[in-house]
């Protein structure tokens, strides 16, 4: 499992970032405190507070190829 921080402040943020991660066949999540959500769901990602940066969690070890993607998007 990989898990990075991101920050996702606009709308268009938002629906880019879920249409990237929608073409992997990973299993993905976004983590904002003890809230968990698919990655893969524009409603289930407004429904966190997008205001603070959030954490994503891909259950694989072999997504190189979409971190590198959502590059844009990691803090820290």
């Amino acid at each position: 499992m990989k898990a990075v921080n991101i920050k996702l402040s606009l709308t268009e943020n938002v629906k880019t970032f879920v249409n990237i991660v929608s073409r992997y066949p990973y299993d993905v999540d976004l983590r904002a405190g003890r809230h968990v959500v698919d990655a893969k769901s524009i409603l289930g990602i407004f429904s966190l507070d997008l205001s603070k940066p959030v954490t994503v969690e891909v259950y694989s070890d072999n997504c190189d190829d979409m971190m590198e993607e959502i590059k844009p998007f990691i803090i820290g």
